[in-house]
């Protein structure tokens, strides 16, 4: 297969599968390889409108010397050597940013790499049982407890896909990452439809025998006038972080944090309750950062510094509402702890990929 039909065709696998029931945002991840290159959809660049040229290409050789690193003991200065140590491995001048998970990507000998962050999936990764149902449900899958992502991520699968590979014979073709989705990886791009399809199809018939819907079930619109006088308060407690408050019904608010995807837009937790300026000061005190979700009585209100930002929060929200509901199937949701979640809110990586979705460039 010649690069151009690579390229053509790991696109239209993100296409395939960039839209919301399998990831929201920037999210997610598809790459491609040959024998000396790797191409990697960039970060915070959405699945749905990848495009051919703005996948990043890098050189294999010089990528995997991340693999034998002496990587620093602090995180940040430690992932910063990984980013460095991904643009150097690039074959020539990028636009976009390297995904700090294209050593990762690296790691799966496959042709074609596709990471999603299903809500159906996120169900069960997401969940108290779900390492002993991903073993019922997905036997030949491999199963990876949540790491940071990043260099600490990649290490842990590079070991653990070793180890499945020494006992199988082969690489893992699924592998479910606790409170993060799912990687598929084939040498051909029907191979990997196949698979999501064969996962789909798997919780599908999960949530229908436990009758737990698979839509999450939101309430009527606030009123106008409520909708108004919340927003203008909420601008004047938060300043430039409400600039622009979206109102939405009610529905069940995850209670803490799910992925780093939910943290990265909506925060590691919501404030529940109508917002007051001694809620607030309290949830300031406690997080060191204001609330991106409110849940009231009536309504969820999203802030952000943009439309697109407080659409985006939004968005997220709901999706990590919906994980919550389908974890109900698996013993109900299992939330990040303090390290987690905190490693997530400080890491630079992150930061970055929310900026590109505030600037319109990490939304579908």
């Amino acid at each position: 297969m010649s690069d151009r039909n690579q390229l053509e065709t790991i696109v239209k696998l993100a296409h395939a599968f960039g839209d919301n029931e399998y990831v929201v945002g920037g999210g997610g991840n598809v790459s491609v390889k040959d024998d000396r290159t790797i191409w990697v959809k960039p970060s915070g660049t959405t699945l749905a409108k990848l495009r051919p040229e703005q996948l990043v290409a890098l050189d294999r050789q010089r990528l995997r010397q991340i693999y034998s690193l002496a990587p620093p003991a602090d995180p940040q200065e430690r992932e910063a050597l990984v980013q460095q140590t991904l643009v150097q491995a690039a074959w020539e001048d990028i636009k976009g940013r390297p995904s700090v998970e294209s050593p990762l990507h690296e790691t799966f000998e496959y042709a074609f790499v596709v990471h999603t962050h299903p809500p159906a999936v996120n169900g069960m990764t997401c969940s108290l049982n779900g390492e002993h149902a991903c073993r019922e449900l997905f036997p030949e899958a491999l199963w990876l407890p949540y790491t940071d992502p990043g260099y600490t991520l990649c290490m842990r699968a590079r070991r653990d896909m070793a180890a499945y590979a020494q006992q199988h014979g082969r690489q893992p073709n699924i592998v479910f990452i606790q409170n993060h989705g799912v990687f598929v990886a084939a040498d051909t791009d029907s191979a990997v439809r196949a698979l999501y399809s064969e996962i789909s199809e798997t919780m599908a018939e999960v949530y229908a025998a436990k009758d737990i819907a698979t839509e999450l079930a939101v309430g009527p619109k606030p009123s106008r006038a409520y909708s108004e006088r919340v927003g203008e308060l909420l601008r004047g407690l938060l300043g430039g972080e409400a600039e622009c408050v979206i109102a939405c019904g009610p529905f069940h608010v995850a209670a803490g944090p799910l992925t780093p995807d939910h943290i990265v837009y909506a925060r590691s937790f919501p404030l529940f309750g109508d917002p007051t300026a001694e809620k607030l000061e309290e949830y300031r005190r406690r997080y060191g950062c204001c609330p991106r979700i409110i849940a009231s009585e009536g309504a969820v209100f999203s802030c952000g510094v943009s439309n697109e930002s407080a659409a985006l929060t939004l968005e997220m929200a709901q999706d990590g509402a919906l994980v919550a509901q389908l974890a109900a199937a698996f013993g109900g949701p299992r939330f990040l702890d303090e390290q987690a979640y905190t490693f997530i809110e400080r890491w630079e990586a992150e930061c970055y990929r929310r900026k590109v979705a505030e600037s319109g460039g990490g939304r579908a």
